[in-house]
């Protein structure tokens, strides 16, 4: 794609990015096959190649709308689209420039502009959130069913478990609103480590991993972030911390993306570089144990729970098969453990979370989560998995069937 760079972003640092980006983008339209706002709405500029434009113009030094900033805040940022380009268009990497361009040069007002600074500033800090939550939890008997279905009841970790002293080690992302609303994710994911010889643990000083405040346009906000995590996790690295564990498959395309995001920072790109290639999805640390796994699940309870013979069916979040790329995976660790998986149609589109979608663009996302339930349970299953935590509520306030993280049904399996 031929492009023309306006004098304000030519020789900067986004501006060179984002035209590399642009001229590899060849207008097909196979993304648009493959984009849910695409299928919804039918509108060229709701998918990938329309919002590409869009991105052109601004750059190109076009006025910046309100129009335009309406068909980018409607992306999901899912990457479905990045998975089917032929050409590697990085189109998550470009719509995060033209976001952060609109920001700047078109502030937002009113309640738009309330609500994301709320967003912004409320989930990522674990300590408020987790007092609000605590708040909703008391009163959850007394709310309207749609702000009931959107707070979990309360929940523990489980038990901690027991961790030989020569166990490897390992340290986990804490996260900003897991650890309030699904604290037994890690709990589970430190039970199944410790099983197979390794130490997980959560670092003091280490929180939001900084998707929330980049996706929201606060891309200095999200570095801050990343430096803070950065320097809770470095005395660990540097002392034999093996890896860093991601139980939301979310934070860790975040975390991955350090280096990218820090290259700039000549005080932290070495680490950021160190901690993007050391963070590990869960999946991809139980996966590098497998032979130990299957000889634990030979040794552990045979027989599954009885409800309904354990048909099961596995919601792949986006953050999952397009941004980490771990397609097939966890679905082979649960077909090891056991369980039934049930055929999923469509299993390359969002289910309408996406971070804080569900909540700035409420229509669309129940829209996508009712065509993803609908696949879900199309054969029946007695249970459903999912690797992201804001997939497990969004689809969890939809249906009656219980749905759990995946770390936590292989615990469940395990523990007999």
């Amino acid at each position: 794609m031929e492009t023309h760079l306006a004098d304000f972003i030519r020789d900067t640092a986004a501006g060179r990015e984002a035209e590399a980006i642009l001229r590899k983008c060849v207008h097909c339209g196979f993304c648009t096959a493959t984009c849910p706002t695409y299928q919804l709405l039918g509108d060229e500029l709701d998918g990938p190649r329309g919002r590409i434009y869009l991105i052109k113009q601004l750059l190109e030094g076009a006025e910046v709308t309100e129009k335009t900033r309406l068909h980018l805040d409607r992306c999901l940022t899912c990457r479905s689209c990045e998975t089917t380009c032929p050409s590697g268009v990085r189109y998550a990497r470009l719509l995060d420039i033209g976001r952060e361009l609109i920001e700047a040069r078109l502030p937002r007002q009113g309640a738009d502009k309330l609500m994301r600074i709320a967003l912004r500033e409320g989930l990522p800090r674990p300590r408020l959130f987790g007092s609000a939550l605590r708040l909703g939890q008391l009163v959850r008997p007394f709310l309207p069913s749609a702000l009931k279905a959107k707070v979990p009841p309360i929940a523990s970790s489980g038990p901690e478990p027991v961790v030989a002293p020569q166990s490897r080690r390992m340290v986990a992302l804490a996260g900003c609103a897991q650890p309030s609303m699904y604290p037994n994710i890690n709990g589970a994911a430190k039970r199944v480590l410790a099983r197979l010889g390794i130490h997980l643990f959560e670092a003091a000083g280490a929180g939001c991993c900084g998707a929330v405040r980049l996706h929201l346009g606060d891309a200095e906000g999200a570095r801050e972030n990343a430096r803070r995590n950065i320097d809770a996790w470095w005395p660990h690295l540097e002392a034999g911390a093996e890896a860093i564990v991601i139980t939301a498959s979310g934070c860790g395309v975040e975390v991955k993306d350090y280096g990218h995001l820090l290259q700039d920072d000549p005080a932290y790109a070495a680490k950021a570089s160190r901690v993007g290639a050391l963070a590990r999805d869960i999946a991809e640390v139980v996966a590098a144990e497998k032979d130990a796994l299957l000889k634990l699940l030979e040794n552990s309870a045979p027989h599954l729970p009885t409800w309904g013979r354990h048909k099961m069916a596995f919601h792949a979040p986006c953050s999952l098969q397009h941004g980490l790329k771990l397609r097939g995976v966890v679905e082979a660790l649960l077909t090891a453990a056991g369980f039934d998986l049930t055929p999923v149609a469509d299993a390359h589109l969002c289910c309408g979370s996406a971070g804080t979608y569900s909540i700035l663009q409420p229509e669309l996302s129940q829209r996508l989560r009712g065509r993803k339930l609908a696949a879900l349970l199309a054969g029946q299953p007695a249970m459903i998995a999912s690797a992201n935590i804001g997939c497990i509520a969004h689809l969890a306030a939809g249906t009656a069937v219980p749905i759990k993280h995946w770390i936590e049904w292989l615990d469940e399996r395990l523990a007999g």
